[in-house]
C-alpha cells in the first residue's frame, strides 16, 4: 500500500493531544503494513501566558471558573488516560508554561534526525508535563527531555538561548488558524483528509487505511 503522511497539529500542554498521540501510534500499527510518516505541526493553546509561565491551578481555575469544573475534567481524562497508558499526574503540574520554545524543541528534532526522533521528542514532552509535572517552559527541562530523546544537548542549548526559529514557528501557527483550526489535536492525512480531535484508535486506523486505499486506486 502507498505511504500515508499525517501532520498532526498540537500543543504539548493539551491532554487531549497527548491522548491523540498514544491513539495514533496505535492506530499505525493497527493499519498493519502501511508506511505512515507522521509530522508534528505547532499550535499554542494560549500564547498570552507569559514566557516564565503562570499558576497552573489558578489558571485552570480561571479558565474553567471553579475547582469542581477542573476536577471533573482531569477526572474524565484519567478515565481515558488509563486504558492509553498514561499516568496523568494532574496535581503534579505547578506551571502553566508558554509552549513557543518546546515547540522550537520539536521542530529541530525533525531536522536531527527526522519523524522518528521528533516522534520521540514530543512523546518525551507530553512525559515529561502531563507524568512527570515538568516546567516545559524551563530551559533545562526542555534540553534534558531533548538529549533523552537522542538530540545533542550542546546544539539544543546553544539553539534555546537565540531567536532560532521563533518567528518560522510562529508563522506556522498562524497558518493553522487560517486554515480553520481552533481545537487540537487535528490530523491532516496527506495534506487533505481532516481528522479532528482525540479520536478512538480504530477511527484513525480506519482513517490511514482509508487514504492508503484511495491513493493506490488513483496510481492503478
Amino acid at each position: 500500500m502507498p505511504a500515508v503522511t499525517i501532520d498532526v497539529v498540537s500543543d504539548v500542554v493539551c491532554p487531549w493531544c497527548f491522548l491523540g498521540q498514544k491513539r495514533l501510534a496505535e492506530a499505525i500499527s493497527l493499519a498493519g503494513g502501511i508506511d505512515v510518516d507522521v509530522r508534528w505541526r505547532p499550535f499554542q493553546l494560549d500564547p498570552s501566558i507569559p514566557l516564565g509561565g503562570v499558576d497552573r491551578k489558578a489558571y485552570m481555575e480561571a479558565k474553567f471558573g471553579s475547582g469542581d469544573k477542573v476536577k471533573a475534567a482531569h477526572d474524565r481524562l484519567l478515565g481515558l488516560g488509563g486504558p492509553a497508558g498514561i499516568n496523568f499526574a494532574f496535581g503534579d503540574i505547578k506551571i502553566a508554561p508558554n509552549t513557543l520554545d518546546a515547540h522550537r524543541v520539536i521542530r529541530w528534532a525533525f531536522g536531527a534526525g527526522g519523524g522518528s526522533v521528533q516522534g520521540a521528542v514530543v512523546a518525551a514532552l507530553f512525559k515529561a508535563f502531563f507524568e512527570d509535572g515538568r516546567d516545559l517552559g524551563d530551559h533545562i527541562v526542555l534540553i534534558d527531555t531533548a538529549e533523552s530523546a537522542g538530540m545533542d544537548r550542546a546544539l539544543v542549548t546553544a539553539l534555546l538561548a537565540s531567536d532560532a526559529d521563533i518567528d518560522t514557528v510562529t508563522e506556522e501557527i498562524r497558518a493553522a488558524q487560517n486554515m480553520g483550526i481552533t481545537g487540537v489535536p487535528f490530523f491532516l492525512l496527506d495534506g487533505k483528509y481532516a481528522v479532528p480531535g482525540a479520536q478512538e484508535t480504530e477511527v484513525l486506523a480506519g482513517a490511514i487505511a482509508q487514504v492508503a486505499k484511495l491513493k493506490a486506486e488513483s496510481a492503478a
